[in-house]
């Protein structure tokens, strides 16, 4: 079945309100803090309050004798006996030698990298008796200079022996010689200093874990807020603990969000599992918010330094790019692919620049390891290609619709000069629906009535395009993937024909219950109730990868689509038999099996009865049950794509910027359910305008200290600060998987930040302002104007 067929079947497109919002409105969700196991105990964390000092000694005598305690450990207790944790994607220097791998501990051993680094793990019979004993360590800490400015990081003190000017690699993809010759003959060139600002993710549902061992079994069960089980016990057990894979058993039941920050496994998910069998009692940690700051992995964090080549007519003919990444204290689990295979790869953006050529310093810095967030070095890429683009434009005085209008790429598929190949869009439709949406013709008018109060109004466009799905496994891992990119599906036919499907995917928020849901019950005919929808156990589903990368439906439904794909292949063969026929002259549609050119019919629930209870069926041929596993590995990424166009309105005298307008039309293929693709888009949009004003994950640059360590300092973003957004849709169908889908879950997040941020500087040409780094908060806005205009008067 293709896509295009599959786009008419019924309960696709449907805007089916959620099956699992019924337990999560009614207060019935299970997250991982609801659940309690007996003889519990409790785990907290001593963490490091100086960023970079010698471990010179720690007490635990006092803390192991107050009330309640059952162990206090430290990393002399765990030295030797497991392993730190590992990066899952090994980067290799324009040499061809590997990047640097020190050691990630899971409690600090001699050392400590940043504030919050993992020193000791308290555990008690209760919560607040382990915080009690976890105040009565004490640790003699040796200060030493911390390294925070990565402009600074090769001259300062080494975080780590194998790093003595602490970078972890350097990391180029293209022809360096092709683009600089472009960039000799360019009739013009543009150039252009970025900063992505530091984030740091705060999901609802801050990370917890608990961990039981089975003497009886020699078996462990990890609860865990995470979004990919399977990888989670793969890291924890092969490269960790060491333990048989088969003997752990993790289970992410709700998740109350993720974004990215739930990928990983943290030190904490170790210690607990590590504990459970030392103490032979399960053992359950809950971060609070303040830990959550400190110690979940934070995103982007990129200084860059990007210049365009163009002919006289404004054609881009060479892009050059150099990136500084922090990857904080310790390479996170994905951290290294994130400035480099999933930023240098998405440069080429909407455009058909001929030459691009980016390099990449990656450096240890004593903050928090730096992983993937949100969009995972697509907004980053995005924000380098669409700020530079409109600086193009002005600095060519052509239109910001203009200068991409020109450079749009046409046709399909498309090999752009940083390795992916593009098989399907159409960029201009998505940019005519986006003028039309947002308005555009009327923009002047609102100019000038903004003009008349004393306030300036700008537009920004943004022309985004991302790479989702992660794929395929073998390219993957040529280029230092250490893990397959694959998702897997079960689906199960129970004699009365309802479905029950397990997948490798994972769901925290993204509405998977429901989406898969009618995925299959489009396919077979059912009603959408009749689906249930497993995920999130490692005991139940076959090995997948979970969620991230908005791979769950252009990879974990087209596994469900092939899984379905052999249960009505088999179902054929059952419906032939029952109405005595040849297999190859079933059809089947709206859920009933026919015989071509007869009024011979069977509903598919009789077909699957007659599979569990075979008094009529073809022994001789086929084996009873209903019941097929398929696993799914794309042959390419797939490429959502779209055009957004933000209108802000600025008051001068005050710095505030307010996002008046916000339009955003996205190109996601096939959409199963617009509701819930809808509310993604909201949130990502949310998360990108909350970027490109508002949040900035900052540390002392002397002491090393997180100066946003709440939300005191850490401005979320709320509903008050935002428009109503105007939502459009192009479909131009992936052509590699049967669905036709592409993605949708982090597009908001790409492409928000730098049409909001083209939207300032455009309100701000007139008065001199010709840059500025996110966020753009009223402070740094008002700055901005200030500097300007003293400016002017020298």
């Amino acid at each position: 079945m293709g896509a295009s067929d599959f786009a008419k079947l019924p309960h696709i497109g449907e805007s089916l309100k959620r099956k699992e919002d019924a337990r999560f409105l009614t207060g019935v969700g299970n997250y991982t803090d609801d659940i309690n196991q007996a003889h519990q105990k409790y785990a907290v964390f001593v963490r490091s309050p100086h960023a970079h000092a010698r471990i010179k000694g720690i007490d635990t005598g006092a803390a192991a004798a107050m009330p309640g305690v059952a162990a206090v450990y430290s990393g002399k207790d765990i030295e030797g006996k497991m392993g730190g944790l590992p990066c899952g994607w090994l980067i290799s220097n324009p040499d061809g030698t590997p990047m640097k791998e020190p050691m990630h501990p899971i409690l600090a051993i001699g050392k400590v990298r940043y504030v919050g680094d993992h020193v000791a793990m308290v555990v008690a019979d209760s919560l607040q008796q382990a915080r009690d004993a976890a105040e009565a360590v004490q640790v003699d800490y040796e200060e030493l200079a911390p390294v925070i400015d990565m402009k600074r990081a090769k001259d300062g003190p080494a975080l780590h022996d194998e790093a003595p000017d602490n970078q972890c690699y350097k990391w180029t993809l293209g022809d360096k010689a092709a683009v600089d010759a472009a960039f000799a003959n360019a009739a013009h060139v543009s150039k252009l200093d970025l900063v992505n600002n530091r984030l740091i993710p705060n999901a609802i549902e801050p990370r917890a874990a608990n961990a039981s061992y089975n003497r009886a079994t020699d078996e462990y069960t990890l609860y865990v807020a995470n979004q990919n089980p399977h990888v989670e016990r793969l890291l924890l057990t092969a490269f960790v603990l060491g333990l048989p894979e088969h003997k752990v058993r993790v289970i992410a039941p709700d998740v109350g969000g993720g974004f990215g920050s739930k990928i990983f496994l943290y030190a904490e998910d170790v210690a607990v599992t590590w504990a459970a069998r030392q103490l032979g009692c399960a053992v359950k940690w809950t971060s609070d918010r303040s830990e959550a700051f400190l110690s979940d992995c934070h995103g982007r964090d990129h200084i860059t330094h990007a210049e365009m080549a163009m002919d006289q007519d404004g054609k881009f003919l060479a892009m050059r790019v150099h990136t500084d990444a922090n990857l904080g204290a310790y390479l996170s689990t994905f951290a290294s692919s994130v400035p480099t295979i999933l930023y240098g790869t998405l440069l080429a953006g909407q455009y058909a620049t001929p030459q691009i050529y980016v390099e990449v310093d990656g450096w240890f810095t004593s903050t928090a390891p730096v992983d993937a967030y949100r969009g995972a070095g697509r907004p980053e890429a995005t924000y380098v290609v669409e700020r530079l683009v409109t600086r193009c434009a002005w600095d060519l005085g052509l239109a910001q619709d203009e200068i991409r209008k020109r450079n749009f790429i046409k046709d399909f598929p498309y090999q752009t000069p940083v390795a992916l190949q593009y098989d399907t869009g159409d960029y201009f439709a998505c940019m005519d629906q986006a003028q039309q949406l947002a308005d555009v013709s009327g923009f002047e008018a609102r100019r000038k009535a903004s003009e008349a109060k004393g306030l300036k109004r700008g537009i920004g466009y943004s022309s985004y395009i991302e790479a989702c799905g992660l794929a395929p496994s073998n390219i993957a891992g040529a280029l230092g993937a250490r893990a397959g990119l694959f998702e897997a599906g079960e689906v199960r036919v129970h004699p009365t024909g309802s479905v029950t499907v397990f997948t490798g995917s994972h769901s925290h928020g993204q509405g998977h219950e429901t989406t898969f849901a009618q995925l299959v019950a489009a396919r077979l005919g059912l009603d959408p109730s009749q689906v249930d929808i497993v995920h999130g156990d490692t005991g139940r589903v076959p090995f997948g990868m979970g969620t991230y990368g908005s791979r769950s439906l252009s990879v974990g439904g087209t596994a469900i689509m092939k899984a379905l794909d052999k249960i009505e292949a088999k179902a054929k063969k059952i419906a032939a038999h029952l109405m005595e026929a040849s297999d190859a002259d079933i059809e089947f549609a709206n859920g009933e099996f026919t015989v071509k050119g007869t009024d011979k019919k069977v509903p598919f629930a009789q077909v699957s009865l007659a599979a569990y209870v075979p008094h009529n069926y073809p022994l001789d041929k086929l084996e009873p049950g209903l019941n097929e596993t398929a696993f799914y590995d794309p042959t390419n990424f797939t490429y959502p794509a779209g055009t957004h166009i933000c209108e802000v309105e600025i008051d001068p005298e005050t710095g505030v910027v307010r996002v008046d307008r916000y339009t955003a039309v996205d190109d996601f293929g096939v959409i199963i359910n617009p509701m819930i693709v809808e509310g993604q888009v909201h949130g990502g949009l949310v998360q990108g305008i909350g970027q490109a004003l508002q949040e900035y994950g900052v540390y002392d640059p002397d002491s090393g200290q997180l100066l946003t360590g709440s939300y005191m300092d850490y401005q979320m973003p709320r509903a008050e600060d935002f428009p109503q957004f105007r939502l459009g849709h192009v479909c131009t169908p992936c052509t590699h998987n049967p669905i036709g889908a592409k993605g949708c879950g982090e597009a908001g997040a790409i492409g928000s930040p730098p049409a909001v941020m083209n939207a300032v500087l455009d309100a701000l040409k007139d008065l001199g302002v010709r840059d500025m780094d996110m966020p753009a908060t009223p402070h740094r806005t008002w700055q901005a104007i200030q500097q300007a205009r003293q400016s002017a008067k020298a």
